[in-house]
């Protein structure tokens, strides 16, 4: 966040007309200085401090005149006139009224960075999310470069807006059409694979499922998931045990795992989930410009999900030529779908698996 922010600033400061001033309350000015020259995010309007206090910051403000300010961030700032620790509810509260008056007497745009806890949460009183305009959160794993900044509120605009990033040695960079991260291109098709589109937020991401049957074990073998719901994966195995004749699960290993360490919990990803066990369990390839959108229900059916429209667009643009959807989705029902793509409604995933078989060996 500190990265991306200061990253912002500099190009403020290089494209308006007023400073931009990034205040850091757990960094020094140098270990600033020092990632803003890795990054090449010096400008000669853009001003460093390193403050604790909010009087002091408020004096940099006075000095400075910016039109952005960067607060890194606002549980390290603490006020004198106010009882309480750093960090603590009420220093919070007082420190974020006090800063968001400033900004709208001054029109000063203003940036706090808030701690958040273990479960995701902005750390601190809620009224921090009440006072402030926009809530986004900063997401990624530690063992994966992708990062995504996603909208929780928005006072002027759709909360729903996600902006994907990619990290490196020099710092931060946009990422226009992620779709290409969470695929893998095979030489031949390979069985235990199958794509689905996932939305995240407004945006669709064509991403790849993987999934490995291992051996038959005595008693209760392992079920381990890597960017996947496991409950949904133990259902999904579960329908296609006592929906399909031919696949037997219930001793056997099964791992599932997402390409390019994004996340996916929604439904729609249920019947490529469920494509690739089959694959996987059959040791029958999937036609890799195939692609599976749909929930599953206990009792086998495939239910709708939403934007498949969107999502349809997505990959019909990255070159799929086939689409397994579920009913009342297709081109039939609706009067329109992508062109050079041949969509197919299933019912079931008994039917959904036909389908994929049928286009796997035409």
């Amino acid at each position: 966040k500190s990265t991306l922010l200061l990253d912002v600033a500099q190009q403020w400061a290089a494209g308006a007309g007023s400073p931009s001033l990034v205040v850091s309350g757990e960094e020094s000015v140098s270990q600033v200085r020092l990632r803003a020259e890795r990054m090449g995010a010096l400008h000669e309007r853009l001003y460093l401090a390193a403050e604790s206090d909010l009087g002091a910051v408020l004096g940099h403000l006075d000095a400075v005149g910016p039109g952005l300010l960067v607060l890194d961030s606002v549980q390290t700032i603490s006020t004198t006139g106010t009882e309480g620790v750093p960090g603590g509810v009420t220093q919070v509260r007082a420190v974020t009224a006090a800063l968001v008056a400033v900004a709208k007497e001054r029109g000063i745009a203003t940036v706090l960075v808030g701690h958040v806890t273990k479960d995701g949460q902005v750390a601190g009183p809620r009224v921090l999310e009440h006072l402030v305009d926009v809530v986004l959160h900063f997401e990624g794993d530690k063992h994966s470069s992708l990062r995504m900044v996603r909208g929780v509120k928005n006072r002027f605009g759709a909360a729903d807006e996600v902006g994907c990033f990619e990290m490196h040695e020099g710092g931060i960079s946009s990422l226009a059409d992620p779709s290409g991260l969470f695929l893998t291109r095979y030489s031949e098709p390979v069985p235990g694979t199958c794509v689905t589109v996932a939305m995240e937020g407004r945006r669709a991401l064509v991403t790849e499922v993987q999934a490995l049957i291992g051996a038959t074990v005595a008693g209760s073998p392992r079920r381990t998931v890597s960017g996947l719901d496991g409950a949904r994966l133990a259902m999904v195995l579960a329908v296609l045990q006592r929906r399909t004749e031919r696949l037997t699960l219930h001793d056997r290993e099964v791992f599932a795992a997402t390409v390019g360490g994004i996340r996916v919990v929604e439904p729609a990803a249920d019947l490529a989930v469920a494509l690739a066990v089959a694959s996987g369990g059959l040791n029958l390839a999937i036609d890799p410009h195939l692609l599976a959108i749909g929930e599953v229900g206990l009792t086998g059916e495939v239910r709708r999900v939403g934007a498949v429209p969107r999502r349809l667009a997505e990959a019909a643009r990255l070159g799929f030529r086939y689409a397994i959807v579920p009913p009342g989705c297709g081109p039939e029902s609706t009067g329109a779908g992508p062109e050079n793509m041949r969509v197919v409604e299933a019912t079931d995933v008994r039917s959904a698996l036909q389908a994929a078989a049928r286009a796997s060996a035409g």
